[in-house]
């Protein structure tokens, strides 16, 4: 049933009894998606072993996920807007649980890439949706930064527990487990959404949906993380990675113009003039290349190098998931207290600190102290850093544009994902051919363990790139207007606007 209260908001004084229950659902359902992001990683020589998957072509089941999900999750956020918030949410959990159902299933490498494509499109759908309607059902002010704090704690621990999870599934009951797990929390997802979730849609007159801007944007997102993910084998100044670059470039030219021109556009251009939201964003990007291309790098070393079983790399990396829990958890509370600033640029400073350890990792290391002090380091920072964004990124948009504001922070987390990957890869593969072309009776170990080191130092460069648009954020969030008594408007006077908008920062 749809909320009688403005854009589908409902009054402070009539708060749905059923929104920690909603929150509860779409948390489970992003963790659902964050999993299926990273979780492949472990899994890829069985799966490449099982199916017959050319050598070359296996990171392709990485980057047909991240390819639909990249480029989707604009349209998906503002579908969500136009259509109904609830609706679009079904649709995703549906396209997503049916997909991870025939990746299970796969019989054949086209099989399961085509299933990748259909799965990272349902977490295109799902994920704006789902974050808008939290930001649309609860009140601005200390509750809503609570609910998207423990949204953002997810964000931060769910890419770090996939080797935990990952790690026993693949050498258990096999990988195929990685996928067919999301079934039942799907249907469970479907089954309780009608109960525990109101529909919504944006208070709008017109219901336009720019199918021009839709294509634009799309394509320009497709081919920028297509281009990224394949210039670890064909090189950045391969014309194989340069025409998709170019061509990336031309769409989003296009879609400026078209956005500039259209009554109704898809993203309006005067979202970008947010200073707390274009922070926010490019600091999403700059978490996502560290929080992904660090492990990315550390599992390659961990089963390369020292001989990991996917089991014990998963074992191994509950560090780093309780860190990022430890750090989502007290980032909630220290971002109202302290402000955004403070809390992105501490986490940023911790992601920098513990990639810097990892480059000192060795041919010939262990855990202790090789591993286990980068992870310690890293893991809080990861939470700080994700919850700030993700609050930030929703802190001075209106309500109507919440699955715009959310599919951006989103599309934002999935390019930095491919950056981070594409950008170590491509390091760590340069440094050691450079090291063997010096070295040229070295051991393959040493060789590997040279470029790993590149790699790690890469992510802390990274990191300290992420600090420094940490510390151009706003301060601390406003209190909202609700917390404070309001004048009692005259007889004369015109009607105080009640409609909640998401917390802002004071600039300062």
């Amino acid at each position: 049933m749809e909320s009688s209260a403005p854009a589908g908001r409902l009054a402070p004084d009539v708060l749905d009894p059923r929104r920690w229950w909603a929150l509860a659902l779409l948390c489970g359902a992003f963790f659902m998606v964050l999993l299926d992001g990273t979780i492949t990683l472990v899994a890829l020589p069985s799966i490449g072993a099982d199916l017959g998957f050319a050598k070359q072509d296996l990171q392709w089941v990485l980057s047909a996920y991240a390819l639909a999900f990249g480029g989707l999750l604009l349209l998906g956020g503002r579908a969500a807007d136009l259509l109904g918030r609830r609706r679009v949410f079904m649709a995703g959990v549906l396209l997503f649980t049916a997909a991870s159902l025939t990746c299970g299933l796969a019989w054949s490498p086209g099989a399961l890439l085509a299933a990748r494509v259909v799965q990272g499109a349902g977490a295109a759908i799902m994920t704006p949706s789902a974050l808008s309607i939290i930001s649309t059902t609860f009140t601005e002010g200390p509750e809503r930064n609570k609910a998207l704090g423990i949204w953002g704690a997810l964000g931060g621990i769910g890419a770090t527990t996939a080797w935990l999870i990952g790690g026993p599934l693949v050498d258990g009951p096999g990988w195929r487990w990685i996928f067919l797990i999301n079934v039942p929390i799907g249907l469970a997802a479907l089954a309780l959404s009608p109960a525990f979730l109101g529909e919504s849609r944006a208070a709008l007159t017109r219901r336009s949906y720019d199918p021009a801007g839709a294509l634009t944007i799309t394509g320009a997102l497709v081919l920028l993380v297509y281009a990224v993910v394949q210039a670890p084998g064909t090189g950045w100044g391969d014309v194989r990675t340069i025409l998709p670059l170019a061509g990336s470039a031309l769409l989003l030219a296009a879609f400026t113009l078209t956005e500039s021109r259209h009554p109704a556009p898809l993203v309006p251009l005067r979202i970008f003039r947010s200073r707390m939201l274009a922070g926010a964003n490019a600091l999403t990007v700059l978490i996502g290349t560290v929080a992904v291309g660090m492990p990315f790098v550390l599992t390659l070393y961990a089963q390369q190098v020292l001989g990991y079983s996917a089991l014990k790399f998963g074992v191994s990396t509950v560090v780093l998931a309780l860190g990022a829990t430890v750090g989502a958890i007290a980032g909630q509370g220290a971002i109202f207290k302290a402000g955004f600033r403070p809390v992105a640029a501490t986490g940023m400073a911790l992601m920098g600190a513990g990639s810097l350890v990892l480059t000192q990792v060795s041919a010939h290391g262990s855990y202790f102290p090789d591993i286990f002090f980068g992870l310690l380091l890293c893991g809080p920072g990861i939470g700080l850093a994700f919850v700030t964004a993700t609050v930030a990124a929703l802190a001075d948009v209106a309500e109507h544009e919440a699955g715009l504001a959310s599919g951006r922070s989103n599309t934002s987390l999935q390019i930095g994902t491919a950056l981070g990957v594409a950008i170590v890869s491509t390091i760590a593969v340069s440094r050691s051919k450079d090291y063997l072309a010096a070295h040229a009776g070295a051991s393959p170990l040493a060789v590997l363990t040279e470029g790993y080191q590149s790699a790690f130092l890469a992510c802390a460069v990274l990191a300290g790139i992420g600090l420094a648009l940490a510390l151009l954020l706003p301060g601390r969030p406003r209190r909202a207007a609700h917390e404070v008594p309001e004048p009692v408007p005259s007889a004369n006077s015109a009607p105080i606007p009640t409609t909640q908008t998401a917390a802002r920062g004071d600039g300062s």
